[in-house]
């Protein structure tokens, strides 16, 4: 009896996602998603995350299909790649950040509440002026509208590790300034 595999085909899975074929990227995620899973889990040591940088690569993977290049190597190392580039990037922005506790949040949600920020507080106003407009605007949808960082993530289209990193630098930010 002969049984022959099938190998998968990687690059016209992407070739397919460039098409904007979404049943490509499916089922490259059945195929491959959980070794990514793996290798990045083994990278940035934390679930959540983990699962996050997958996710993330996997839109990086379906909008930019169109530029993967055979000639520079193989689709599959080009989708390994792009996960580990965006573990490693974590890893790296994850040493630069101040950990907050929850007394820490507990405070400065306190100063959010929307009344506060409308209600002219100069100190308040200052403190918000002086960060960059992304994380400003994503502080305010955070702690003003109420929205989860997915929803933030959408509403910036930004990847959602980026707004994560960009609301947890601000409310420390912000503590700095607000004391």
């Amino acid at each position: 009896m002969n049984s022959s595999v099938t190998p998968f085909d990687f690059q016209g899975c992407l070739a397919a996602c460039a098409r904007g074929d979404r049943s490509a990227l499916q089922a490259l995620y059945d195929h491959e998603g959980s070794r990514l899973l793996g290798v990045v889990r083994r990278i940035v040591r934390d679930d959540a995350m983990a699962e996050d940088i997958v996710h993330d690569a996997f839109i990086r993977i379906w909008t930019r299909a169109t530029s993967f290049d055979a000639t520079r190597g193989s689709a599959r190392g080009w989708i390994y790649s792009i996960n580990r580039h965006l573990a490693l990037n974590a890893v790296r922005d994850s040493r630069q950040e101040t950990a907050l506790d929850d007394a820490d949040i507990a405070t400065l949600v306190g100063e959010f509440d929307e009344g506060a920020i409308w209600s002219g507080s100069a100190k308040i106003y200052r403190c918000l002026e002086q960060l960059q407009p992304a994380p400003q605007r994503c502080v305010l949808h955070a702690y003003v509208d109420g929205c989860s960082h997915a929803e933030i993530a959408s509403l910036m289209g930004a990847p959602l590790g980026t707004v994560k990193a960009w609301i947890k630098r601000s409310l420390e930010a912000l503590r700095e300034c607000m004391t």
